[in-house]
């Protein structure tokens, strides 16, 4: 779920039928995804997709590396949002 949607819960998700998973693995990966900055988890179990996260979808930013890419492969900086969420700061 974007942040223009609002947050989104494991169990939000399982139910809505979208994923056919169990909620602890839908947990799990939330977990896994904020882990590499490309989800944000904002309390009570629930997270958004930052921007790094919409950018990965769009093929536009390497998680495993933290770096954005441009059109034509190159990789830029990575972000400093994407840089302290990963580093839990």
């Amino acid at each position: 779920m974007s942040e223009n949607e609002g947050s989104g819960t494991p169990k939000r998700l399982n139910e809505s039928g979208l994923i056919r998973v169990s909620q602890t693995h839908i947990a799990r990966r939330c977990k896994e995804l904020a882990e590499h900055g490309l989800l944000r988890h904002v309390g009570n179990g629930a997270y958004v997709i930052t921007e790094e996260g919409e950018a990965y979808l769009d093929e536009e930013y390497d998680a495993e590396e933290g770096v954005y890419i441009d059109g034509e492969n190159s990789i830029s900086e990575p972000s400093p949002t994407a840089e302290s969420e990963t580093n839990g700061v």
